[in-house]
């Protein structure tokens, strides 16, 4: 809803998208009611956004961007970064670093990872958390998780490596039916040319050796060849750049994958999970 209060509290990206639309608006010697009519919105809302009483949607953005972007990406880096400002303040940072990652090395040692999770599972994990939120923060956050997705398929393709421990693939999140459609998508990322998917079976630490105990983690590497590890306990984060620190996580990691399955293996185990064979 429109308001003053919007107004004041409006992002940064949310303000230059205003200025911006303005501007092209202008330029053109467009009304408010014009622009709308192209937009396909009504003039009031054109306001709204000019003024940032009401931000402007993704969807209203997806629209900026055809009638006025003219062959500049500003509409579209805009989408990403008003995207950013709706996620949990803890995970807006990271979130930046994992589209741009020419490689991501993770482990689940607790739930599927949300690159992987399909939008049922996303939605019955963030409805069931605690404290309970909207209704409609809830599909917000699914829809940004969702949205996430889009790393898989950009290019250049980053490579991806995923360590699910074998726990997380049985325990059942929303419904059974929801588990399974979850296993199957698991089955068709596995397939993916940049994807590599293994599982940490149950029976990692019967010989005494098990790395795995300290939780999940996220390991990064950006276009600048920087290594990163990120880290979200507790809905708190932390990002770690110390060369040394990443070294142990990195040392972890490997260890943790020494101790998973193959890849053919693995895919066999959550097919058998999924009741495929």
């Amino acid at each position: 809803m429109a308001s003053a209060e919007n107004k004041d509290s409006a992002s940064p990206a949310a303000k230059l998208v205003a200025k911006v639309t303005r501007m092209l608006r202008v330029q053109r010697d467009w009304s408010q009611d014009r622009l709308g009519d192209e937009l396909g919105y009504s003039a009031a809302a054109v306001s709204a956004m000019e003024t940032c009483a009401q931000p402007a949607s993704d969807a209203m953005l997806v629209a900026l961007k055809r009638v006025l972007s003219e062959g500049s990406d500003v509409f579209e880096t805009a989408r990403l970064y008003m995207r950013m400002e709706r996620l949990p303040e803890q995970f807006q940072d990271y979130a930046l670093l994992e589209q741009a990652a020419i490689s991501l090395q993770l482990f689940a040692a607790n739930i599927i990872h949300g690159l992987f999770q399909t939008e049922a599972y996303a939605r019955a994990l963030i409805g069931g958390g605690c404290p309970p939120l909207s209704d409609q923060r809830v599909e917000e956050l699914v829809q940004l998780r969702m949205a996430r997705n889009a790393l898989f398929d950009r290019d250049p393709l980053p490579m991806i490596e995923v360590i699910i421990d074998e726990g997380v693939l049985r325990r059942v999140i929303g419904s059974e039916e929801i588990m399974r459609e979850q296993l199957l998508h698991l089955v068709e990322c596995a397939r993916r040319r940049n994807v590599t998917l293994l599982v940490l079976p149950l029976d990692a630490g019967k010989y005494g050796e098990y790395d795995g105990g300290r939780g999940s983690m996220s390991l990064l590497e950006t276009p600048e060849h920087e290594h990163l590890v990120y880290l979200e306990p507790q809905d708190e984060s932390l990002l770690i750049s110390d060369p040394a620190k990443v070294s142990v996580y990195a040392q972890r990691y490997a260890k943790i994958r020494s101790q998973a399955l193959g890849p053919r293996e693995s895919l066999d185990l959550i097919m058998r999970l999924a009741g495929v064979k």
